[in-house]
C-alpha cells in the first residue's frame, strides 16, 4: 500500500499565529522558486541533485519507488504545511528522461532563531545526550542548545518512523509514511496522497464516516495504540489532526515528540492523553468508548502496571 501525507494554511488571530497543526483545512502554497540556473553545478532539469548520497537512509528492504540513483534530481513543488516546529514541502525526485519518480514530503525543522518550541520540556524528559555541555545548552535554551533540540526532534521522528514502518510491515496494525532519508534537520518521507495530482489524503478530523466505518477506524486506532504501547512509546501529541485516512487505512504522522514511556517519568500520562484526545473525537460522533479501560490495558502492555 502507498500511504500518503496531508497539510494546510497559516493565518493570524490577534497576536497568536495559527499553524496548519491547528487547522483541518488544506491550502496548497505556491511553488518555491528554484536556485538560479546559471550555477554550473545544478542539473539541467529540476532544482538540485538528489541529496540521497550522504544521508541517513530508511529501513530495508526499501519500497521499490525509493529513488537511490546518483543521477536523480529534486524539484520543489511548493509548501505543503506550516507547523510549530517545522515546515513541510512537496518534492518530486525523478530520473530525468524516465518515468522513475517518487513524491516526497520534505520536513524542515526550524533553526534555533526561528522555530517555536512547543512544550519541549515534558517531551525531552528521558532523552539524554552524552556530553554534559550539550545537555546544559539544551536545558538553558542557548542558541547552540536550540540547534541540538532541533536535531533531536528530526532524529527522533526519523527513528520512530523507521521503527513503526518495520512493525507495520510485519503486523499490518500500524501505518506511517516510509522515512526515505535524513540530512541534518531535513527529514524526507513518503508523501501521503495522490502522486498524480499532489492532493493530500484527508486528516481524520475531515472524515465523515457512517457507524460501521467509524467503528473500523476506531479499531485501527486501538490496534495502532497497542503497537506503540508494546514498543514502550507514546505518540505524545496524537489527535485527529495528525492522523490521516488513506484508502480506508489510518496513517499516523507527526512523530517528533515520540515519548519513551519507560525512561520518561510522565510516560503513563502521555499514553492517557493520546487516548483521550482521539477518543473524544470518536465519542462526539456517536461511538461508545470506554477510554479508562483502554488506558489501563495500554499501561499494562507498555509494562507500566
Amino acid at each position: 500500500m502507498r500511504e500518503h501525507d496531508s497539510y494546510g494554511s497559516t493565518t493570524m488571530r490577534g497576536k497568536r499565529r495559527k499553524f496548519d497543526d491547528d487547522d483541518p483545512t488544506f491550502v496548497k502554497r505556491g511553488r518555491i522558486e528554484p536556485a538560479l540556473q546559471e550555477d554550473p553545478d545544478l542539473p539541467e532539469e529540476g532544482d538540485r541533485w538528489s541529496t540521497w548520497d550522504g544521508a541517513l537512509h530508511g529501513p530495508e528492504p526499501r519500497p521499490d519507488w525509493v529513488r537511490t540513483e546518483y543521477g536523480a534530481v529534486d524539484t520543489e513543488l511548493g509548501m505543503l504545511k506550516t507547523g510549530k516546529e517545522a515546515d513541510v514541502f512537496l518534492v518530486r525526485r525523478a530520473i530525468p528522461g524516465t518515468d522513475k519518480i517518487s513524491m516526497l514530503a520534505a520536513k524542515r525543522y526550524r533553526d534555533g532563531d526561528h522555530r517555536m518550541f512547543h512544550r519541549d520540556a515534558g517531551y525531552l524528559e528521558g532523552r539524554r545526550v552524552r556530553r554534559s555541555r550539550e545537555m546544559r545548552a539544551m536545558n538553558n535554551r542557548t542558541a547552540f542548545g536550540k540547534e541540538m533540540i532541533s536535531g533531536q526532534w528530526a532524529m527522533a521522528e526519523f527513528g520512530a518512523l523507521g521503527r513503526l514502518w518495520e512493525i507495520g510491515q510485519e503486523s499490518g496494525l500500524v501505518c506511517v509514511p516510509y522515512p526515505v532519508q535524513l540530512v541534518g534537520t531535513e527529514l524526507m518521507m513518503e508523501f501521503i496522497g495522490d502522486w498524480e495530482t499532489g492532493e493530500a489524503a484527508p486528516r481524520l478530523a475531515q472524515v465523515r464516516a457512517d457507524p460501521d466505518r467509524l467503528a473500523d477506524l476506531w479499531r485501527q486506532m486501538t490496534d495502532a495504540l497497542s503497537v506503540l504501547a508494546r514498543a514502550q512509546v507514546a505518540h505524545g501529541d496524537l489527535s485527529p489532526y495528525n492522523t490521516m485516512v488513506h484508502d480506508g487505512r489510518l496513517v499516523m504522522i507527526d512523530l517528533p515528540q515520540i515519548v519513551d514511556v519507560i525512561a520518561n517519568p510522565r510516560g503513563g500520562e502521555f499514553i492517557a492523553r493520546d487516548v483521550r484526545n482521539v477518543a473524544s473525537w470518536f465519542r462526539s460522533r456517536g461511538l461508545t468508548i470506554d477510554e479508562d479501560e483502554l488506558i489501563e490495558r495500554l499501561h499494562f502492555e507498555a509494562g507500566l502496571r
